[in-house]
């Protein structure tokens, strides 16, 4: 096996000291947040103060309204410097909210930025206990003494340090995995770009004009594709997918399978990767058969087809035509394919149903809709549609167009969609087609609409990417798009450091917003560049070797490939078996430590001693009673 950090090994804390070193030298400052009225209009703040000043180890416990902002900062800063606190714990609303704000601040003042705890008072007490004021201060009084007493057990840990290859895989050659391979190239970093396909484009080749600017799709696929394929830090390599990736953040290892060489053989390749961009995009939901007479009758098409059809529909007619059939009315189904129900939808090959919106399909089928009428008057155009949802700036205008332009709208509900049949009639009058709706507008009026296309507007489904979802654990929604760690602190980060998302890989997306996530992800990507190593937080296992008697537990039970492992190492003037971990592949987890019987296995800043100081610090009777 290869050596990852190619001989430059990582630098990581060692394991910290016992819980009765730190608490002799710990000198506790406890700084509660009032959060403008979200937490003291419940909890009784000063009362969870006055009990934070009684608690062992705390010099000082002070309140503020808004312990975030510079003021509040301010506080821990000068505590630490002329109060001596080396120890801060505060208490305020979530951690995932401002936790590195808190970390800046105690190293503004002089201190290791992880001697610092956070106490959850808004979500966990305020918000949670609300009509119960008293047991929220009292629930907030534990939990501020669970992090003091942790907080005294607390040592400096410093940031592992991995080596970093500054280079970018970039997943999907559609417009996304363009527009972040583009933007990752002008900042000076080389970028592999990979696309399944023999061309650069995704979904938006020979789509025509898109909306709201009804820009050429094509006009926005070449002028990516020109920043690609020619800029010198850019390797672009068609037909080709990403069969496995293994290693951790700076240190991808990729495996990629394609056609290469002068004469396009088949090929494996590999390389070494500082930071992956998932890209792969979506494909447009495939009815099954029958599903609206779909395969079944030949004037029944999906979205996509039909922008095929209008695009070269000969022109210079009052009517549509298509395939040499005059087409005198036709109806657009929307929601096909998203927004489904169970108990009225037939689950797909997985068994699971598209419950989400696609996002997009209104408004393209309003375009369309719109388009129809302008070029061919003598086309009457039926729109049946749960509810519109032109949500974009902009888009809303289309449906107010639509309807000036003579499109005729009908809502039905969900649980009771259209019914599309084979139609009736004999010569001029037949028509091919029948869709029958209960109608809301007109108070459940059901309507039989004789037409002679009938269009489905398709919603979005992820391309699978089962290599890349099994060889890194990339978490997935229950809509099967790749999920974000948070959807406004780390749009386009997921749980796996240095892997980023960009575009429809991730959600259902406009091209406005597909562009603004690839962006995003190629920012983040480049950030992890900016220095020759990569800085990752210290909470990770760490083996104590003279506790470790190689038992192999511990790696039998971690679920992460790589992270921890059996090797031989020099204990003494002997060779054993000993379990080590990789740091950069550990999340944390402790599932080790729970096996381990010599407990020889810890994770840092959550050691099993700190988590027994804070079951103490719960259960205190610390003036809880007392007013």
């Amino acid at each position: 096996m290869s050596d990852p950090f190619q001989g430059k090994k990582p630098e990581q804390p060692g394991l910290t000291p016992g819980c009765q070193r730190c608490e002799e030298q710990a000198k506790v400052g406890v700084y509660i947040c009032r959060c403008g009225g979200n937490i003291s209009d419940v909890v009784d703040v000063e009362r969870v103060a006055e009990a934070a000043r009684q608690m062992p180890g705390v010099a000082t416990a002070k309140v503020h309204t808004f312990m975030c902002s510079d003021p509040g900062q301010q506080l821990i800063t000068e505590d630490i410097l002329a109060v001596g606190v080396n120890r801060v714990v505060v208490a305020s609303c979530t951690p995932f909210l401002h936790e590195s704000t808190f970390r800046g601040a105690v190293a503004r003042g002089g201190m290791n930025s992880y001697l610092y705890e956070h106490a959850n008072l808004r979500e966990q007490c305020s918000w949670a206990h609300r009509h119960d004021p008293a047991g929220a201060t009292e629930k907030a009084i534990r939990l501020v003494s669970a992090a003091v007493g942790k907080a005294r057990c607390d040592a400096a840990l410093d940031q592992i340090r991995l080596p970093n290859h500054r280079i970018a895989l970039v997943a999907g050659g559609g417009i996304a995995g363009m527009k972040a391979a583009g933007d990752l190239a002008a900042c000076g970093l080389r970028v592999v770009l990979v696309e399944s396909t023999g061309a650069l484009g995704g979904q938006l080749l020979g789509r025509g004009a898109v909306y709201p600017t009804e820009t050429d799709a094509e006009h926005i696929v070449a002028g990516l594709r020109k920043e690609a394929e020619g800029n010198p830090h850019i390797e672009v390599l068609l037909n080709s997918r990403v069969r496995s990736v293994s290693g951790f953040v700076g240190n991808f290892q990729v495996t990629i399978e394609g056609r290469f060489g002068p004469g396009g053989q088949s090929a494996t390749t590999s390389l070494t990767a500082g930071a992956l961009i998932i890209a792969t995009g979506f494909h447009p939901y495939v009815p099954a058969e029958g599903e609206f007479l779909y395969a079944t009758h030949p004037g029944v098409v999906t979205m996509p087809d039909f922008l095929q059809m209008l695009q070269s529909a000969p022109g210079g007619t009052r009517m549509l035509e298509v395939q040499g059939r005059p087409i005198r009315s036709m109806a657009f189904l929307h929601c096909v394919g998203s927004r489904q129900i169970d108990g009225v939808h037939t689950p797909g090959p997985d068994g699971r149903l598209n419950t989400y919106c696609s996002r997009v399909c209104c408004t393209t089928a309003l375009q369309q809709e719109i388009a129809v009428r302008r070029r061919f008057p003598e086309t009457a155009v039926f729109d049946l549609y749960q509810d519109i949802r032109t949500y974009a700036r902009g888009t809303e205008d289309y449906y107010r167009t639509a309807s000036e332009a003579g499109v005729v709208f009908f809502r039905y509900r969900g649980e009771e969609p259209p019914v599309v049949e084979a139609g009736e009639g004999k010569g001029t009058r037949r028509t091919p087609l029948a869709v029958r709706v209960k109608d809301t507008l007109t108070w459940g009026e059901e309507l039989r609409l004789p037409v002679d296309l009938v269009v489905l507007a398709t919603g979005m489904v992820p391309n699978a990417i089962p290599e890349l979802v099994d060889s890194i654990k990339l978490p997935t929604g229950e809509d099967r798009f790749l999920q974000e760690v948070h959807p406004k602190l780390r749009p386009v980060e997921v749980s796996v450091n240095g892997v980023l998302l960009a575009g429809t890989a991730q959600a259902p997306m406009d091209i406005r917003e597909t562009l603004s996530a690839a962006g995003a992800a190629a920012v983040k990507a480049a950030a992890m560049f900016a220095h020759e190593d990569v800085e990752l937080n210290p909470y990770v296992a760490e083996v104590d070797l003279s506790l470790c008697e190689g038992s192999g537990q511990c790696v039998t039970q971690c679920e992460y490939d790589g992270a921890l492992q059996m090797v031989d190492v020099i204990v003494g003037d002997r060779s054993v078996r000993r379990a080590q971990v990789n740091p950069g592949l550990c999340v944390g987890c402790g599932a080790c430590v729970a096996v381990c019987p010599q407990r020889a296995i810890q994770v840092n800043g959550w050691r099993l001693d700190q988590y027994e100081a804070m079951i103490d610090g719960i259960v205190a009777e610390v003036a809880v009673g007392a007013h």
